[in-house]
């Protein structure tokens, strides 16, 4: 079997449509035959709450309960945390047990790679992992970061988000150095891109400002009702609306995911040099 991809998708701002970007390349992978794992890494359950549980609080086994058996030394030989979605790919569930995981984890030895020993166990059952990030750079955002090979930078079509993705691109770098030597920016993409001048125009200054250094994706993902409705229809935009604008868009960034690390880009996705 290839090598797994583990793949975060992170912002440190919320609304960018992380969850549902990790919800929609799942189920679109598996659609390419791939084996996909999806992993809630965000207390809030947002893409747990997607996946059909609407009450992520009350599940018996989650992400946080195997963190905490990573870090008091408990061997476990079942993975009761690992459900099966009917749209072909297995996910994990988050919830407010990683707040607490995350408190936990400063008198941790190794508390940076908490999760990549975890998912170490149990990723090569699987062509892609990837992990929900919570719109934050704490501890559980380097956990993701140092269990990674790529990274994912949805950012919303709007000049203050495409700042502010400085920071997460900085802290990318640092982990880069100091922790996870391979890990890469997989692709920055657009999210909720309307069609009015003012939002191309960002479109095509953060193509400008930022392509010359880290890999733009092609793929702009639009601002639709269907979309949004994503996060409570219990399925994936390709069951949602087969075939709709945001689907046309979540296919063609599929294809570029699958191709990360498969071809050389004409952008090198190397960081931190």
């Amino acid at each position: 079997m290839p090598k797994t991809k583990v793949i975060a998708v992170a912002n440190q701002k919320g609304g960018v449509g992380k969850s549902t970007t990790v919800y929609n390349l799942g189920a679109g992978l598996s659609m390419h035959g791939k084996k996909v794992l999806l992993v809630d890494t965000d207390p809030q359950g947002d893409l747990t709450k997607m996946l059909g549980h609407r009450k992520p609080h009350d599940m018996p086994y989650t992400l946080g309960n195997v963190l905490n058996d990573v870090t008091e030394g408990i061997l476990v030989s079942e993975h009761p945390e690992i459900l099966s979605h009917k749209e072909g790919f297995d996910f994990i569930p988050g919830n407010r047990t990683l707040s607490a995981v995350e408190v936990g984890l400063v008198n941790v030895m190794s508390r940076e790679t908490v999760l990549k020993r975890y998912l170490d166990e149990v990723k090569n059952d699987y062509d892609y992992v990837l992990l929900d990030c919570r719109p934050a750079l704490g501890m559980l955002v380097i956990n993701a970061l140092s269990a990674s090979d790529y990274v994912l930078v949805p950012v919303q079509a709007d000049y203050l988000a495409a700042e502010d993705m400085t920071e997460l691109i900085g802290t990318v770098q640092q982990v880069k150095r100091q922790i996870n030597p391979k890990l890469q920016v997989g692709g920055i993409f657009l999210t909720m891109v309307n069609d009015t001048n003012f939002r191309k125009d960002i479109v095509t200054a953060v193509k400008e400002n930022f392509g010359k250094h880290l890999p733009v994706m092609d793929t702009v993902i639009p601002l639709t009702v269907r979309l949004a409705e994503v996060s409570t229809a219990d399925k994936s935009i390709f069951l949602h609306e087969p075939r709709g604008r945001a689907t046309e868009s979540y296919r063609n960034l599929v294809k570029e995911v699958m191709e990360i690390g498969e071809k050389q880009r004409i952008k090198s996705a190397h960081i931190g040099r």
